[in-house]
Order: C-alpha cells, then sequence, then structure tokens
C-alpha cells in the first residue's frame, strides 16, 4: 500500500517553517482506498509570496486544527506505507519532524515521483510536477494546493507502476537503496564512480556552480552520510533542494584531503561552507618607524591590508613572543608597546635596554637590532616538506611550506623523495598557505617526523659547515 503525500507550508525548512494544508491519498496502485485532506494552523504568519502561491491565507487557516490535533490520525495513515511524493524529501521532512514533537516517530520506505519519472519517463522536457501532467495528459485541477497536487501525483504514480518495465520501484525500495535519500536532481552514477578513498568532494547547483567542499577518509561514504540520515536543518534540506552533480578528487590521505580542502574553500567560496571562510590568526606582530626614525614592533590585530611579520590566534601569544625578542635582542619594551611610556623602563633596569626610549640615542644601533630581531623571526618561520601515502603505490603526497604564506602542493614519484628543495619544489604545485592549513602541516610533521623534511634545519648545518 501507498500513501501519496501532499503539503503546502510556510517556508521551506522543517525547523523553522510549519505546515498549512496537508493531503494524504491510500491507494493500492490501481484504486485511491481512503483520503485524508485538511487545512493545519501553522502557528505563524503565511509569508505573503505563499498566499499568492497557493491562495492560503491566514484568514483561511485561523480556525483550522493545529497539528498536534491531526498528529495522531496522520500516522495511523501512513504507518505500514511507503511514502510517496513530488521531491519525497521535502514533504517527509515537514511530516516526520512535526510527528516527532508530539511522539510520534516516522520510519517508512519512500518514493520520490520526480526520480522514478526521471527513470521510467525518459527524456521529457520537465519533471516538475505541472510540466509532467502536461507532458503525460494529467489533468490537474486546484494546483498548488495539496488536494489537488496529491491527486495529480497519485495518477502519475499509478502510470509509473504501469510502465515500470524494468522494475525501478522495487530497486527503489530494496534496503541500502540510496535512491529515496538522494537529492531529486542527482544521478545515482555520481555517486556510484565515487572511491570509498581518502579525498575531497563538490557539491554542484544546476549552473555547475560548486555550492560545497567537504575532504573525507572514504569519499562515497562521507558523500551518502549528508543525505542518509533524518536530519531536518536547514542546510541539508537547501542541499536537497540544490544538489544536482557531485565531483570528486582523490587524495592519497586524509592530511592531503584536508589541505585541498581549505584551498578549494578559500578558492570557490561555496555557499554552505562556514567553517574555514574565518580561519585565520586574528593578530599579528607588525613594524614601523616612528617621527625620530626609531623602529618599532607592536602586537595589532589583523587587518586585510596590513603587512604582518608573523600572525597569531590570540594577542596573547604574540605578546609572549615579542617579550622573548626584546630580552634576547636587547630592544626597548618602550619601543614595543609591552610597556607604557609614562613609567621607568624595566628593560633599563635590567640591562638590556641601552636607553632608546630615554635619550634617543643610537638609533641606527638600535634599529639594525629590530632588524636582526625580524630576521631571526623569519628564520623562525617553518620551511619543511611532508610527504604522505600517494593515490596510487608508486607516488608519494607532497605539502610543502616555506617562509611567510608560501605553499606548494602535489603527488611526487616515490624516488624523488630525497631530492633536494629545489627540485621538490619543481615538481608539485605552488600557491598561498593559510593558517589553517600552515598548523595541520606542523602538527602532522611532528606527529610522523619520518615522514617531514625541515629545511631550517638543513640550512642551519649547511650555514655550521
Amino acid at each position: 500500500m501507498y500513501a501519496i503525500v501532499d503539503i503546502e507550508t510556510t517556508g521551506g525548512n522543517a525547523t523553522t517553517g510549519s505546515i498549512t494544508e496537508i493531503a494524504i491519498m491510500i491507494t493500492d496502485g490501481k484504486t485511491v482506498i481512503d483520503r485524508f485532506e485538511t487545512l493545519v494552523n501553522p502557528m505563524q504568519p503565511v509569508p505573503i509570496f505563499i498566499q499568492k502561491l497557493t491562495g492560503i491565507t491566514d484568514e483561511m487557516v485561523a480556525g483550522a486544527p493545529v497539528f498536534r490535533d491531526i498528529a495522531e490520525q496522520v500516522f495511523e495513515m501512513l504507518c505500514d506505507k511507503v511514502f510517496v511524493a513530488h521531491n519525497v524529501n521535502f514533504d517527509y521532512s515537514f511530516i516526520a519532524h512535526q510527528l516527532s514533537q508530539h511522539g510520534y516517530k516516522l520510519n517508512l520506505g519512500k518514493l520520490c515521483t520526480v526520480r522514478l519519472s526521471r527513470k521510467i519517463f525518459v527524456g521529457l522536457p520537465s519533471y516538475s510536477l505541472g510540466n509532467l501532467c502536461r507532458s503525460l495528459n494529467i489533468n490537474v485541477s486546484n494546483r498548488h494546493r495539496a488536494s489537488g497536487d496529491a491527486s495529480a501525483t497519485t495518477e502519475l504514480f499509478n502510470m509509473l507502476l504501469a510502465n515500470d518495465k524494468d522494475n525501478h520501484i522495487s530497486s527503489m525500495l530494496k534496503k541500502g537503496s540510496r535512491e529515496s535519500y538522494l537529492p531529486m536532481h542527482l544521478n545515482t552514477s555520481d555517486l556510484a564512480k565515487m572511491p570509498n578513498t581518502p579525498g575531497v568532494y563538490y557539491f554542484h547547483d544546476a549552473k555547475g556552480k560548486v555550492v560545497y567542499v567537504g575532504k573525507a577518509k572514504k569519499l562515497q561514504k562521507r558523500v551518502t552520510s549528508h543525505f542518509s540520515n533524518n536530519s531536518v536543518s536547514r542546510k541539508k534540506q537547501e542541499m536537497i533542494r540544490i544538489v544536482t552533480r557531485i565531483s570528486f578528487r582523490e587524495c592519497g590521505n586524509e592530511l592531503m584531503a584536508s589541505v585541498y580542502e581549505s584551498l578549494e574553500i578559500k578558492k570557490l567560496w561555496p555557499l554552505f561552507n562556514r567553517s574555514q571562510k574565518k580561519f585565520e590568526h586574528q593578530y599579528g606582530i607588525c613594524s614601523y618607524e616612528d617621527q625620530r626614525g626609531i623602529k618599532r614592533l607592536g602586537i595589532v590585530k589583523k587587518k586585510k591590508h596590513l603587512q604582518l611579520h608573523l600572525g597569531f590566534p590570540m594577542h596573547i601569544d604574540g605578546t609572549r613572543l615579542l617579550n622573548k625578542l626584546v630580552r634576547d635582542f636587547g630592544l626597548c619594551p618602550k619601543m614595543c608597546f609591552l610597556q607604557d611610556e609614562n613609567v621607568e623602563c624595566i628593560g633599563i633596569e635590567e640591562k638590556f635596554c641601552t636607553g632608546i626610549c630615554k635619550h634617543g640615542k643610537n638609533i641606527g644601533l638600535y634599529n639594525r637590532k629590530v632588524d636582526n630581531a625580524l630576521k631571526k623571526l623569519l628564520e623562525e618561520e617553518p620551511s619543511l616538506v611532508l610527504f604522505g601515502e600517494g593515490r596510487s603505490e608508486d607516488e608519494l603526497s607532497c605539502v610543502m611550506i616555506d617562509k611567510k604564506n608560501y605553499l606548494a602542493t602535489g603527488f611526487i614519484p616515490e624516488n624523488a623523495r630525497k631530492s633536494s628543495q629545489e627540485k621538490i619544489k619543481a615538481l608539485v604545485e605552488p600557491g598561498t598557505s593559510n593558517e589553517y592549513i600552515k598548523s595541520l602541516v606542523i602538527k602532522e610533521a611532528s606527529v610522523n617526523p619520518t615522514m617531514s623534511i625541515d629545511f631550517n634545519v638543513n640550512l642551519k648545518k649547511r650555514k655550521a659547515v
């Protein structure tokens, strides 16, 4: 038995919107055995554009039952049926969510008449309900109302059953079938092509634009999980509505997937990615010359066009490093904004400040100290290459970070691992790093030192020789 369902709502998301009308047709595939339809008081205003689309106004639903009053009847009608709708995940998410608010857990097999129509009635110009009905000569009355659309969907479903020569319906209902929960416009072949290896995946909209980038230890399993759960979050429901294609990039290992994910998010700025769009160090050390020509250092908040020598997630991290530079290079705490201008300089008391803040002499000598401190700061910046498992047995993944924000990524032959920095650099693709990638690489290098080469250490050894 099948329950053909259509609802009208106040919006597109089950957690924030509410049902204004519901219609359920129970059919055996030939005859409608039972039916239920009613307006529903959504307990919130009906947006004006929804009123214009459906004709359902606030006045019409004011005296209608709230969903609590019909929850038991709706649940009993749906129990033990196959839930069928045009874009089934939309209707199912709303009804399942509303039922769960009143103690009923919906767990039914689902069929989407959009996906079925694409398989059974191949080559039609459009698979929206209105256009399908025109193509198949299905009479539709009361369009964009629950009863009218449910009746049209019932007739469409009966035609699908009658013309299903390749048993698509039974295949969709088999346990483990992905058809029931994937976005209605997504071709299952996109998912079938994906391996269960580490990589980056891309969700595209109808125009081909990337709307989400993710990373995965197992690509196919991770992508499937986006749609297979019963989440009614806004993000999931929007993805189901928008996503029409999935592509991927194999990366060999999880670190490489994380690096490429971060690079792609910064490059493409996808609609549904949020977490890494703002992941940057908020503070940094800057330098400038004051009116007397004295070079000054300070911790400042990061700004778009401000050149910083080194970034930090928190102000206190920069302060600790700046205090160390002051003591190691004999700098003045006042000239580094570590001490108030109006009190006695602690640097003079402890004999590492030569009095630049007091008498302003030997400015050139002091500035050279600042330059040496900044040079040391740059030398301490990580400069290393990290290797990992490649996409095949005869290659390695390679991530190289160097001074400032230089980054290079790619895959190299396994026998090139012991090559010079210059040769490795020639084999990979240069780019721009960010604080997130840098932290990932440094952490992984500390955990697996045998898989990395620290160019700073090699440079120090050459200088010593």
